[in-house]
């Protein structure tokens, strides 16, 4: 019986063996292309790199060459070296190096992309290139060397050596401290050396990542643990302050210091309730109370004008809803401070309402914390007929107003906001109220049109 059973059952368990030995196989195989194919990625990014970066000192050492007072040359020069560098940096996103120090390097790419493209979008007929950016452009050129060699070296041991960049990416996923692999050696060289740079001057309008925020417009004196108990407690209108939890941020530097205060929602920490103060004068500058929002009893309408009481009873005064979304039953509302019948655009709040009950669940209020400052609103040099003469004939206009916004060069600028529709879409333009020049175009949503429309009002 067990020998007519045995060749019975042995046909199959063969099949069954020859499935698993295929499916293994082809396991096997699509693994290996799926790896051969990020480590071709990788390889691509990685010579990418160094051919930008190479090509990037090459360029920097061109629009040294020419003269300060040929415009069009130093033009095209920045422009080139704004784009090799935003190059570069998009390379350096598509290596494995996420766990790998290189931070100081790609800050420096960053400054050295935003000082060039401000050059760049700069009128040099009125405004030349001064001494302290020629120095800086010079230090540019010599830190661009350093890097080039630097990367050309390693560029050298892979291919000498047949270097893996998925070893890279398995050395930096392991829990070892040491990493025993060439690439990782020359990359983090890189980053010391960026790191040892003297601090370059690249600008008042620098529009860097490492860009602080100004304290010194804040009012009140510095706040402590036990005051900002009671701030929080009577902005969610609670009695009792014993479940909070305040931790201080930002160290020693006031640009970044301030108190995070986390209160128990009861449900998991998922729905405990969220608050920011700055530490000078104990200004909110964030909340979120998360829950689910399961209907939309209310429009937006309504949301805004609940979102516009509840900023006028708090610190936040003069404001105009300028934007409206919606996403899961969540209405968020933008506003902009008003002055003088004109729109702050750089001082922004973001506003959360709950549709279902319009309780506000959130507030984002940085940008308008931090640029609170003394602005000379005086009238425009262009009036509004004159400004629209840049728009395009086909544009029906169907709202103008004046708005301070921040140009490219990050400076704020009075213009005429302009709203019309043209092609089915719908178009926002800031015309510069002193020079007549477009400073800014966006396309907009039916719902931003109308709330734009409304804070003009």
């Amino acid at each position: 019986m067990y020998k007519r059973l045995s060749i019975v059952m042995f046909p199959f368990l063969l099949l069954a063996f020859i499935g698993a030995s295929v499916w293994g196989y082809l396991e096997h195989q699509e693994k290996n292309t799926i790896l051969i194919k990020a480590e071709n990625q990788y390889q691509r990014a990685f010579h990418d790199l160094s051919f930008h970066v190479d090509k990037l000192h090459t360029e920097l050492g061109n629009t040294l060459a020419v003269n300060s007072a040929s415009e069009p040359s130093y033009r095209k020069g920045l422009v080139n070296v704004w784009r090799l560098t935003s190059q570069a940096q998009s390379d350096i996103t598509q290596l494995p190096l996420t766990l790998l120090p290189f931070n100081k390097t790609e800050d420096f790419l960053a400054n050295m992309a935003n000082f060039s493209y401000r050059m760049s979008v700069r009128d040099m007929t009125k405004q030349p290139l001064n001494e302290n950016e020629l120095k800086t452009l010079t230090a540019l050129y010599d830190h661009s060397s350093e890097i080039t060699k630097e990367i050309r070296d390693v560029q050298t041991k892979v291919i000498s050596n047949n270097l893996r960049w998925m070893d890279v990416e398995m050395a930096l996923a392991s829990e070892k401290e040491t990493h025993d692999n060439a690439i990782i050696d020359g990359f983090s060289t890189v980053d010391k050396k960026v790191g040892a740079y003297e601090e370059l001057n690249w600008g008042p309008g620098n529009l860097s990542v490492l860009s602080t925020n100004n304290v010194k417009m804040l009012s009140g004196n510095d706040m402590t643990v036990e005051e900002i108990k009671p701030k929080a407690a009577q902005f969610l209108g609670l009695s009792d302050t014993s479940a909070m939890k305040v931790v201080e941020n930002g160290g020693k530097s006031p640009e970044y210091q301030s108190f995070s205060v986390v209160v128990p929602g009861g449900q998991g920490s998922e729905n405990d309730i969220q608050l920011d103060y700055t530490k000078k004068g104990g200004h909110l500058i964030y909340f979120m109370k998360p829950r689910m929002v399961q209907s939309a009893k209310f429009d937006l309408r309504q949301a805004r004008d609940i979102a516009n009481e509840f900023l006028d009873q708090h610190e936040y005064k003069d404001m105009s809803a300028v934007s409206y979304d919606q996403y899961q039953n969540i209405a968020n509302i933008i506003f902009a401070k008003r002055e003088k019948d004109i729109t702050i655009y750089p001082q922004q709040i973001s506003v959360k309402v709950a549709l279902d009950t319009l309780e506000v669940t959130g507030i984002q209020a940085t940008d308008y914390i931090y640029g609170q400052k003394p602005r000379q609103l005086g009238q425009p040099k262009i009036a509004a007929a004159e400004a629209r003469k840049q728009l395009s004939p086909n544009l029906k206009v169907t709202s103008e107003s004046l708005a301070v916004i921040k140009n490219d060069l990050d400076e704020e600028v009075l213009c005429h906001e302009f709203i019309g529709t043209m092609n089915n879409n719908i178009y926002r333009l800031y015309i510069n109220a002193d020079s007549g020049s477009e400073e800014k175009i966006e396309t907009i949503r039916p719902e931003q049109a109308e709330a734009a429309a409304n804070a003009a009002k």
